[in-house]
């Protein structure tokens, strides 16, 4: 990401500053509206999915011709046809949908937890571990507090990951805009001889 922005020169990328800023601006209010109907919100995650899933689906099922052997086709048609199916539940019956991916959320949650736990204790010698370890704790309680909830909480778990990752986006959009408003981007490379001061 720093390389692609190392490439733009720097005036043309302050002169694009109040761009980031609107779209983070344009992401904040989104955020917002979502934290306020987190059920709403939950919905639009929810379809969102079932685009990609559609999506996929549809790109498994046109590549299943482009193979040779009935057993490679086979996959690749069984794979785009639950694609398929799942992208279509999620418009048919998105609050089910929303259930199963909150289920799902919880135990991602759970074993990341439990992996980057072990991770750090692994660490253990070495500095810092005790910060990978309660990292990897916190999470594996979250994703145990969702599935102690679980499906009531189906209901607006999924909007507010979803309005805190525009929020949070927002705020990093606007910071990022007026920062490279307020002052030169560093581009990494090192000075010349001339421009050192001894």
């Amino acid at each position: 990401m720093a390389d692609v922005f190392n490439a733009v020169p720097t005036s043309q990328l302050q002169s694009k500053w109040i761009w980031f800023v609107g779209l983070g601006v344009l992401l904040l209010v989104c955020g917002l509206i979502a934290l306020g109907n987190l059920m709403l919100a939950t919905v639009v995650s929810v379809y969102y999915v079932g685009m990609l899933m559609l999506f996929g689906g549809v790109t498994y099922l046109v590549h299943a011709f482009q193979v040779r052997g009935w057993d490679h086709v086979l996959f690749w048609v069984l794979s785009g046809l639950l694609y398929v199916l799942a992208g279509i539940c999620a418009f048919v019956n998105p609050i089910l949908t929303s259930a199963a991916l909150t289920l799902f959320l919880s135990l991602a949650l759970v074993i990341a937890g439990v992996f980057r736990t072990w991770v750090g204790m692994r660490m253990k010698p070495t500095r810092r571990w005790r910060f990978i370890v309660a990292s990897g704790v916190i999470t594996a309680l979250a994703g145990f507090v969702i599935a102690l909830g679980w499906p009531v909480n189906s209901l607006w778990i999924l909007g507010l990951f979803l309005a805190a990752d525009l929020t949070i986006q927002g705020w990093t959009m606007i910071a990022f805009g007026l920062g490279i408003r307020n002052g030169p981007v560093e581009s990494g490379a090192p000075a010349s001889l001339s421009d050192r001061s001894f």
